[in-house]
């Protein structure tokens, strides 16, 4: 039974795809599959609005959900190569590998997995895509453009190969991110509220993005603030929604991972607004987040760990299972 259910969910995902027509882009050759028939990859589709393939991992314990009413969730997880490169191929496999680790939490959780396998350029290296940061946004380069439409794209591709195999799955998913792809899922919720059912952000950069749009007089552009979403992203924050979902972001106290100060993360004008308003160190800018969150969003909860860099700690990973445990029927 189990070994049926996933060369079916194989089967569907897969009979459907196609190879993307971008640049860069990983060829069949290069392209090392899974050892693990669980973890699946979906290829490109660009009929679909989707350039690049995506990983999926199913836990063979939700066969038995097959056929029922109640709705499963979706555990995205922005992929983070933690380096820029032309090569698709090295964030291919990254994306691979870390769905293979990260196997246990989608377990435990009993949710589906999905990791998109998208680039980070190195020749046009200020384009932090991996960050869904301000010039991935706004470039013209088609390659490198809105990869937050392009997950919706991906969810929704994945929800209805899934319902078609007998799993129905919330329009809504979970989100979890660290260092970039923690950017990445910070600035994705604010983006779309209404796509998210709940969000754990670590060590977002240096600065989580803020859901107003001016501070002591200062206005906040994307992405320190919402002040001009609706130019960059083409719609205005929809603080009502936000507020209805569940955050969870935290950061090591000792972690001075600060993606501030680089040009590809923040220009320059951004960083001095950043120092000159909110501090010059994680910690310092922590209390600031603390306070406009607390203020704005009252379903977030920040967290400080002691005697931590920048590393997921066992305590965090325990506090991620519990903040996704806690919505898993909302």
């Amino acid at each position: 039974m189990k070994e049926s259910f996933l060369r079916c969910t194989l089967f569907l995902l897969l009979a459907h795809s196609c190879t993307a027509q971008t640049s860069p882009k990983a060829t069949a050759a290069q392209v090392t599959p899974s050892p693990l028939p669980e973890v699946v990859r979906v290829d490109a589709q660009t009929q679909k609005g989707f350039l690049y393939p995506y990983y999926l991992y199913i836990p063979p314990e939700l066969q038995s959900e097959k056929g029922k009413s109640a709705k499963q969730n979706l555990l995205v997880l922005p992929n983070n190569t933690g380096k820029t490169d032309d090569s698709f191929a090295v964030h291919d496999r990254y994306a691979r590998r870390n769905t293979e680790d990260l196997r246990r939490l989608a377990s435990n959780l009993s949710v589906i997995l999905l990791m998109p396998a998208f680039p980070r350029p190195n020749a046009d290296w200020r384009i932090y895509t991996h960050a869904l940061d301000r010039d991935s946004l706004l470039t013209d380069r088609k390659e490198y453009k809105r990869f937050d439409q392009q997950l919706i794209r991906m969810i929704d591709h994945a929800r209805k190969n899934l319902r078609a195999d007998g799993l129905r799955i919330d329009k809504r998913v979970f989100m979890f991110g660290f260092s970039a792809s923690g950017m990445f899922t910070n600035r994705f919720t604010f983006l779309h509220p209404e796509r998210v059912k709940a969000a754990a952000i670590g060590s977002p950069g240096g600065w989580a993005i803020a859901p107003i749009g001016a501070w002591k007089g200062k206005t906040l552009r994307y992405p320190i603030g919402s002040a001009d979403l609706k130019i960059v992203s083409g719609r205005k924050l929809d603080l009502k929604r936000l507020r209805k979902v569940p955050l969870f972001l935290f950061l090591g106290a000792e972690d001075t991972n600060d993606s501030v100060i680089f040009r590809d993360s923040y220009e320059l004008e951004d960083e001095k607004l950043i120092f000159d308003l909110f501090g010059k160190t994680l910690v310092e800018r922590w209390v600031t987040t603390q306070t406009i969150y607390g203020a704005n969003l009252l379903e977030a909860t920040l967290k400080l760990y002691p005697k931590v860099g920048h590393i997921i700690s066992k305590e965090m990973w325990n506090d991620i299972k519990a903040f996704f445990s806690k919505h898993l029927h909302d």
